[in-house]
């Protein structure tokens, strides 16, 4: 499900229960393989949104060493191997620290919605089109290695990151930094701002959570 097929959903339970139509908008996308923290605001609060959009995000990525994909996560099958034999626990810990700064260049995901020349990055892509993408400056505030299976060569981080930062890349180009390659098999957004994945309800929770509530129109 896209984050615009959960405000869609959202939406129209809200103008069922509330019978008009209700303005419904979200502050940051997620990917469709990805999960957690969606905020969502409603009515006048939607002129909220810029300000929210901003707050600072936390994730936690699963990584896949020693292959990439197109897509840098699952969406794609992989398409080139390398080899992990150089990969340690110590090498990862001095390469995630180098991510961490004010200032950091990335290259957003060829499928992505970044705007290239009028036009969606994910749709030329699907296309076949040749194309570049500039690079931008991403702040990158925390990245904490959660777990290492040197076996499977499978690796969890957590990071804590500005507006606009691109977890897939990082993903790329951490694999790039360890002369190998990586993609992502699973990506959670646990906190946005002062909201955590605790303060959050599911698609599935929120007809009965409206149901409880008192709403003036």
């Amino acid at each position: 499900m896209s984050s615009f097929q959960a405000l869609a959903h959202i939406r129209f339970l809200l103008t069922r229960r509330m019978k008009y139509k209700v303005k419904v908008g979200h502050a940051g996308t997620l990917d469709p393989l990805a999960t957690g923290v969606l905020i969502l605001c409603t009515g006048k609060a939607t002129k909220q949104i810029e300000t929210l959009q901003a707050h600072t995000k936390e994730y936690v990525a699963t990584l896949q060493l020693g292959a990439s994909t197109a897509s840098h996560d699952m969406e794609h099958p992989v398409d080139e191997v390398f080899s992990t034999s150089q990969i340690t626990r110590e090498r990862i810990e001095s390469v995630l620290a180098s991510f961490v700064g004010e200032s950091v260049p990335q290259v957003p995901p060829m499928y992505s919605a970044v705007c290239v020349n009028g036009k969606r990055a994910y749709q030329l892509s699907r296309k076949g089109k040749d194309f570049e993408i500039q690079p931008k400056m991403v702040r990158i505030d925390e990245i904490e290695l959660l777990h290492f299976d040197e076996e499977m060569m499978q690796m969890s981080i957590r990071v804590v990151c500005g507006k606009g930062t691109y977890i897939r890349s990082l993903a790329r180009d951490i694999g790039e930094q360890l002369e190998s390659g990586a993609y992502l098999t699973s990506l959670c957004r646990t906190r946005v701002g002062d909201v955590s994945i605790g303060n959050c309800i599911t698609l599935e929770q929120f007809p009965g959570w409206l149901g409880r509530q008192q709403i003036e129109g």
